[in-house]
């Protein structure tokens, strides 16, 4: 699983594509302390750049980058064929890149999310929103790395989900927020820091059962279809 690890690592960060994870943390950074040098009130800037560009569009979009590329890169250019020919359980092959993605998210998203949570209210309000920014790291970097092996368009299908689902429904059909791990991630960041600037109708409970089964169902999702994928490659 190391292996894997290493090789989907050095695949990931090889490629043009790390190069896109980084100007929204820098934008994120830049406005929050511009905001803050201003002297404008945290209650005013806070809300539309913690959530509306934080949470709402570097976390997710991130993850789609990443999530998308630990493997669907390797599927539209054939080399995934010399990972499913070693005999290992699909698991072994999703859980790792599953792991690299997340990992490279949450660390992308950290420094940022902190440093404008800090500026907004305070250091418990930054910690807050790093912990429930990596847990929606995992639930997003499953369903895009599930989308990969689903679909030949996962990079749309994912900014259907967080523009149009996350974005626009969410905004005006309260039912959607159900389904969606951006008001998870808000949910269980103000459960840990109550700063009244972040808000949302979805309870706690709600939200940490919603991100485990997102995370797992998802990632069972992907390990079955590249088992099914393999079977298809071998008798093609």
């Amino acid at each position: 699983m190391s292996t894997v690890s290493w090789i989907t690592a050095r695949g990931l960060f090889g490629r043009r594509r790390f190069l896109m994870l980084f100007p929204l943390p820098v934008v994120l950074v830049l406005l929050a302390v511009l905001s803050r040098s201003l002297g404008v009130d945290p209650g005013a800037w806070g809300p539309p750049v913690l959530v509306g560009l934080g949470l709402a569009v570097v976390l997710p979009v991130v993850a789609l980058i990443v999530g998308t590329g630990v493997l669907g890169a390797e599927i539209d250019d054939g080399t995934v064929v010399h990972i499913l020919t070693k005999p290992l359980p699909r698991w072994q092959i999703v859980l790792p890149k599953l792991a690299v993605a997340t990992g490279v998210t949450a660390v992308t998203v950290a420094v940022p999310i902190y440093v404008a949570g800090v500026l907004a209210h305070s250091v418990r309000l930054g910690l807050a929103l790093v912990v429930a920014a990596c847990l929606g790291a995992l639930a997003y970097s499953a369903l895009f790395l599930a989308l990969s092996l689903v679909t030949r368009r996962p990079v749309l299908l994912g900014l259907v989900y967080v523009l149009i689902w996350e974005g626009l429904l969410g905004n005006f059909v309260s039912g959607t927020k159900v389904l969606s791990i951006q008001q998870y991630v808000i949910a269980l960041a103000d459960r840990l820091a109550p700063s009244g600037l972040l808000e949302t109708t979805v309870s706690v409970p709600v939200a940490a059962v919603m991100t485990a089964l997102f995370s797992v169902g998802f990632t069972v999702l992907a390990i079955d279809r590249l088992r099914s994928f393999s079977v298809a490659g071998e008798t093609s």
